[in-house]
């Protein structure tokens, strides 16, 4: 049922996981770049943050059925059905006339994700010991740092030279030579246990988030009796998820799993850090295009030296956790991320865009020595039977913590737009003149851009708040519970 390094090629294999998870790295990097002019062509402003928002609540919600598909149907399978749903997705956003259009083949791509980057990392866990395992992690990350050096400069040409659409539909490729790689060189065994699937629970799983996300949106529009209706609805999804995930034989959510101590802190830590991950994502490009009057090129290069950072720290995490120790990592890896979040907090409306890349490589850093210290510890800490699912939950952690933190980062951002043009609204026609760099002709432009200056900056204060929320967590590890990594490497 599983890869088997004595029958498969893995150099080759590992190609294939690189040009997958490439495809997921490149939308990261380029989408977020060149989403102002997007959403300034398509309208809908409103609705920005659930471009972001319903891929990763799609990926959230199929992380764990894939990963549990993988455990009992092979890896193989699922990637492909991953890829091929993936595909699909990237094709049909290529056409979006609209801002609803596009969230919802957004949604699409964003389960084909939930089947790649879980059974991606598993193959590798399936086909490296321990101590290999940290050093291929690293080659993994840098994919996300050649992605995040492409990107943006990508994203800026394909927008001024050709339509948009291509930012998506050049992906095909990419997951057509990746499809064929898995198919011609990962072998793995054709057996298949018979097993139930939760789909209840991820239907109320799915129900309950984005319950909560429409929530978190009316809000931040200052629409409170709407936004009680669906924590209504919230409260009763989460009540009937629980009694569910009790009942079902084979749970989408293992509380016997999660109720470890070491996988709860691991995973909350994720949650955390997938909120701040999104929150610059999402915001850093818009203040640094229409705040700090930089071009798109400079934000997005702001925006990349998080991916920079991560590979970095990932690789170094992967070169020294067996002599420093997980915790050690782990610790170090969670007060970076605040320590560099607090530079978008601090950064003013005339300062220089170098601090915000600053402050993105640190939070970068720490976030790579998180990922991978966390994903080994995980992966250690089951046995192969239940590898896909326990990788599957620290995935799942992270896209729950990046969908949420989509939504609440957004509804804080339009809490503060709202606040600060004396709890009305601003026209949305005007901000998306701001956004595509068209001058508003008349005496508001210096307020508007004041107002919008100012509510990024409550949004960069409350991720600075949620970012020290994993410093806590990790501080919560049973330092015994990482004893694991202190045995030597098992013999090839």
């Amino acid at each position: 049922m599983f890869a088997t390094a004595a029958r498969t090629h893995r150099p080759l294999v590992i190609a294939a996981v690189m040009s997958s998870m490439a495809m997921v790295a490149i939308e990261a990097t380029i989408v977020a770049t060149v989403m102002p002019q997007i959403a300034s062509q398509l309208g809908g402003l409103s609705l920005y943050s659930w471009v972001f928002a319903s891929f990763l609540l799609a990926q959230t919600a199929m992380t764990v059925v894939f990963g549990k598909l993988s455990d009992l149907y092979g890896r193989k399978p699922v990637m492909f059905v991953g890829i091929a749903i993936f595909l699909v997705g990237s094709v049909l956003a290529g056409f979006s006339w609209s801002m609803p259009a596009m969230i919802a083949f957004r949604l699409l791509q964003g389960v084909g994700a939930g089947a790649i980057q879980p059974v991606a990392l598993t193959i590798v866990g399936d086909l490296y010991s321990p101590r290999e395992r940290g050093k291929v992690q690293g080659y993994l990350a840098s994919v996300w740092a050649v992605s995040a050096v492409i990107g943006p400069m990508v994203g800026a040409l394909i927008v001024h030279k050709l339509s948009w659409a291509w930012i998506f539909w050049m992906n095909v490729p990419i997951g057509i030579i990746a499809a064929a790689l898995f198919w011609r060189f990962l072998r793995e065994a054709p057996a298949a246990r018979r097993a139930s699937i939760d789909m209840v629970g991820a239907l109320l799983f799915t129900i309950g988030i984005a319950a909560l996300m429409i929530c978190l949106t009316e809000f931040g529009l200052g629409n409170e009796g709407s936004a009680l209706v669906w924590v209504a609805v919230f409260v009763i999804a989460a009540l009937l998820f629980v009694v569910q995930e009790r009942r079902a034989p084979d749970p989408m959510v293992s509380f016997k799993l999660w109720g470890r101590r070491v996988i709860a802190s691991v995973n909350g830590a994720a949650l955390l850090s997938g909120m701040a991950l999104i929150g610059i994502t999402s915001f850093l490009p818009m203040y640094v295009q229409v705040v700090l009057g930089q071009s798109p090129v400079v934000a997005g290069l702001t925006l990349t030296m998080v991916m920079l950072g991560w590979p970095i720290g990932a690789t170094l995490a992967s070169r020294t956790f067996y002599r420093f120790g997980l915790w050690r990592l782990l610790l170090i890896g969670g007060a970076l991320v605040p320590l560099g979040a607090s530079a978008f907090a601090l950064l003013a409306s005339n300062g220089s865009p170098l601090v915000a890349g600053i402050g993105s490589f640190v939070t970068g850093l720490g976030m790579g020595l998180l990922s991978l210290s966390s994903l080994v510890l995980i992966q250690e800490s089951v046995d192969i039977a239940q590898r896909g699912s326990a990788t599957a939950s620290n995935i799942f952690s992270r896209n729950l913590g990046s969908a949420l933190g989509a939504t609440f980062f957004g509804a804080v951002f339009n809490f503060g737009l709202t606040r600060q043009n004396g709890g009305v609204a601003i026209p949305e026609s005007q901000l998306r003149q701001l956004l595509q760099g068209v001058p508003v002709l008349d005496a508001n432009e210096a307020s508007l851009r004041l107002a919008l200056g100012s509510s990024l900056h409550l949004t960069f204060l409350s991720m600075l708040v949620v970012s020290l929320g994993i410093v806590a967590l990790v501080l919560m590890l049973p330092k015994d519970g990482l004893a694991i990594m202190a045995r030597p490497a098992a013999p090839e």
